[in-house]
């Protein structure tokens, strides 16, 4: 398995892998105006060359995202056919390789709290709402 950077021409697989992650596991949960908002956020091109974004590969096969913006995950997907096999720590591995360090936020979905849990982030508040239907939990990693 390679974890690098995800570059230019490889976007759109990422953001399938993203979109088809979420559909399986967060749409289920969410008001529709919050899935709607999701996708919009994926399809948003220039927010998305904003962030840093890495990849894990197996051959030519796309199985994980972490996207961040400086200090924030905004994305962190897995496929479903490859949790539970570390990924998303080698994933999180190579973002504070290469300068994710010190205090890092994350906005996690009501499924991956657990996972975040088990990469040393903490809750700030409690589950919120956003106005846009995104349901989200607060949690921070700081580096000690």
């Amino acid at each position: 398995m390679e974890i690098r950077r995800i570059q230019g021409g490889e976007l759109p697989a990422a953001m399938d892998l993203c979109w088809r992650v979420f559909l399986e596991f967060e749409a289920p949960e969410y008001p529709p105006e919050g899935v709607e908002a999701f996708r919009a956020y994926l399809s948003d091109i220039e927010q998305v060359n904003h962030l840093t974004l890495f990849g894990a590969w197996e051959g030519q096969e796309l199985l994980g995202v972490l996207a961040a913006e400086g200090s924030h995950i905004a994305l962190f997907f897995v496929d479903p056919a490859f949790h539970r096999q570390g990924i998303g720590r080698l994933l999180f591995q190579a973002y504070l390789a290469e300068g994710g360090r010190g205090r890092i936020t994350v906005h996690s979905s009501p499924y991956a709290v657990e996972v975040y849990r088990h990469l040393g982030f903490s809750p700030t508040a409690e589950e919120q709402l956003s106005p846009d239907g995104i349901r989200y939990t607060p949690m921070v990693w700081e580096q000690t």
